[in-house]
């Protein structure tokens, strides 16, 4: 049976001789969890990880969208739909948006995430028409404001991208993994792309009508390790590729929790984690907060320990309170200014 190797990452300045630096960024490791599916769970020293493996954990992550990643990014939440379960029918119109879009920047975002189809739990279809209008329109906004951060724009259908990245777009996330319009991938390959390769079980219709998984966390990383590999082997390069577990795509809140548990996993796929649990529901159950608005406290705290765990990437929507947090994380573990 595959063993998985999970580096125990550690952060801070005293670091032992035998520590072995993540993925180029902040974090590092002695020691690995073994996880089977078969065997219980054990740990080794990082001396006994396999070389191959070992390369994709160490390796430093090249830029994304032009953004380096050995320092903690954060992705704001712009989304121009009626119905998203947090900011539905906020920033429809296209000066709404722009405003929205420029205090993200002010306020911290590293990089902006603009979707037209909601992917709440229940949510319908979005016709390819309607997805451009309600997108590409404030992308260019947003360039002809002379904005020059990174944007994404979050869509599974190639047209939808394709329209994007001539308004302006730099990062293709799609939440299928790039299962649903197989012209997206090839898209991407030819335009040069970066993506972000998300896991969902099901589609936004249905993902939340008994999710049922055989391990969540063995079984979402090897539809990631599919997935990333079959992109790769169509040209889009390793490095290119952010993955995404995909909190809340079609998982129960104990499947979040298996998988917020043991994070550190998914750097075994060789790529940039990006993590969005911002305002999630189990968010809500377990800190007692029914309104999504209500929601940033147990968000920022869900996002500071996956920046324990070295994920590069947290997709937020409240990025002046997350920005604040994460600086001051970084200032008390490390005793300097990001």
């Amino acid at each position: 049976m595959t063993d998985y190797f999970r580096p125990l990452v550690q952060i801070g300045p005293a670091r032992p001789d035998t520590a072995v630096f993540l993925a180029g960024g902040w974090g590092w490791f002695t020691h690995a969890e073994v996880l089977s599916r078969s065997t219980p769970p054990r740990v080794v020293p990082a001396a006994d990880i396999p070389a191959s493996v070992m390369a994709r954990l160490t390796a430093p992550r090249p830029a994304m969208a032009g953004l380096t990643l050995d320092r903690p990014r954060i992705m704001g939440i712009l989304n121009t739909t009626p119905d998203s379960f947090s900011d539905g029918g906020q920033h429809n119109a296209v000066p709404d948006a722009l405003r929205v879009a420029q205090e993200m920047v002010a306020a911290g975002a590293d990089i902006l995430d603009i979707g037209g189809e909601s992917t709440r739990p229940g949510a319908d279809f979005v016709p390819v028409s309607e997805e451009i209008t309600r997108t590409a329109p404030v992308i260019a906004a947003l360039r002809g404001a002379e904005l020059h951060t990174p944007i994404s724009i979050d869509t599974r259908k190639a047209a939808v991208a394709e329209a994007a990245v001539s308004a302006g777009a730099n990062l293709v996330n799609d939440v299928s993994g790039f299962t649903f319009d197989p012209a997206l991938g090839p898209l991407c390959q030819k335009l040069a792309l970066p993506v972000c390769v998300m896991h969902a079980q099901g589609d936004p219709a249905t993902m939340h009508l008994d999710p049922q998984y055989d391990n969540v966390l063995l079984d979402v990383f090897d539809a990631l390790e599919r997935q990333i590999s079959i992109l790769e082997a169509s040209g889009i390069p390793r490095g290119a590729i952010l993955a995404d577990p995909g909190i809340g795509f079609g998982k129960t809140q104990d499947h979040n929790l298996a998988l917020l548990a043991r994070l550190s996993l998914f750097h075994a796929l060789g790529t940039p984690i990006l993590l969005g649990v911002s305002r999630k529901r189990f968010i809500g159950t377990i800190g007692n907060a029914p309104q999504a608005q209500d929601r940033a406290p147990g968000s920022i705290a869900v996002a500071l320990a996956g920046l324990g765990q070295g994920v590069q990437m947290i997709r937020v929507h409240d990025v002046d309170d997350t920005r604040q947090a994460v600086a001051l994380w970084h200032a008390a573990y490390f005793g300097s200014i990001l």
